[in-house]
């Protein structure tokens, strides 16, 4: 199994991140947790919250059609996974995230960005546990 790095599309994606990041806190003084805003759209708390959740959410997921307009084709997406591990997989990190009370962008952008000590705690748990289940996936079970 190979991965393709592309640095320069993974250092603009990170900047952009970090951009929604510090502008959700400069602008709502809230945490960009994306498990935690997509919690918000299905079971809205009132108007206000629902509608910069919501349009949060429509940027995520226009993400592909921005790049189709820069790039003049839609991103290559290959998933080396079949949709059954990917379903197991979704259910795994939702109980992760129901868990650990926070998903990577909440507990590894914001978090590790305030010095939480329990989202360092949560980043690292997450790091280590990737690289068990990379190495698991790839080495022990042949890349499923």
């Amino acid at each position: 199994m190979v991965t393709d790095f592309t640095p320069w599309v993974s250092l603009t994606g990170g900047i952009l991140i970090g951009l929604s990041a510090v502008l959700l806190m400069a602008f709502h003084g809230r945490v960009f947790g994306a498990t935690g805003i997509l919690a918000g759209v299905l079971n809205p708390a009132g108007s206000s919250d629902f509608a910069w959740r919501a349009w949060l959410l429509a940027g995520m997921v226009s993400g592909p059609l921005a790049f189709r307009l820069l790039m003049g084709e839609m991103p290559a997406i290959d998933v080396p996974v079949s949709t059954g591990a990917l379903i197991v997989g979704g259910f795994i990190v939702g109980l992760g995230v129901t868990f650990g009370s926070g998903c990577t962008s909440g507990h590894g952008v914001c978090g590790m960005a305030r010095l939480s000590r329990r989202s360092i705690t949560a980043t690292i748990t997450f790091m280590i546990t990737t690289a068990i289940t990379v190495y698991v996936v790839r080495h022990v079970f042949g890349g499923l």
